[in-house]
């Protein structure tokens, strides 16, 4: 009949990390003051009168990050540990 031993020192377990970003939170956001656009038209007679105000386009863009960065774990059993058999 064989035996095996075994002997372990040192264990250093289970190690977690995480490098979560959370959360962003960001306050009012002003893209311009953007009014289109602004027409006079002063006295007409005699006739139609047509007025075109054209195309009003407004484009914001944001660009926000919440990056959590690099996260480290370590489960090192450290030294001089005590071995025992099992």
């Amino acid at each position: 009949m064989q035996f095996t031993d075994t002997a372990s020192a040192g264990n250093g377990g289970v190690a977690t990390a995480s490098a979560n970003g959370g959360a962003v939170s960001i306050g009012n956001v002003n893209s311009g003051g953007n009014a289109g656009n602004a027409i006079g038209v002063g006295d007409t007679w005699g006739g139609d009168v047509g007025v075109n105000g054209g195309s009003i386009a407004n484009s914001t863009q944001l660009s926000i990050s919440a990056n959590g960065g690099t996260a480290i774990a370590d489960a090192s059993g450290g030294d001089h540990n005590l071995a025992f058999v099992s």
